[in-house]
């Protein structure tokens, strides 16, 4: 049963690419081939993933994010191994 994985998908359940149902299968994030924990959005095609930096949050309380670029690799957790 292999699943592909969406090319954009979101965290944010306000986001137009949250997937709740996939996010609750566990979805892995390896950017520049290390594992990323902290990912609050990625996109494969366009090669950039969005991390939280620490606890930071803006005024309307959502995390403060950054944009890494790079190649972005997701996996699901559960059929890694």
């Amino acid at each position: 049963m292999a699943q592909t994985l969406p090319d954009r998908l979101s965290t944010d359940p306000a986001s137009p690419f949250y997937d709740a149902k996939l996010l609750e299968q566990g979805i892995g994030i390896k950017f520049k081939g290390a594992e990323k924990t902290n990912v609050e959005e990625y996109c494969v095609s366009e090669g950039w993933i969005r991390v939280s930096v620490g606890k930071a949050k803006d005024r309307a309380g959502n995390p403060m994010t950054v944009k890494l670029k790079g190649p972005v690799e997701p996996y699901l957790k559960g059929a890694e191994g």
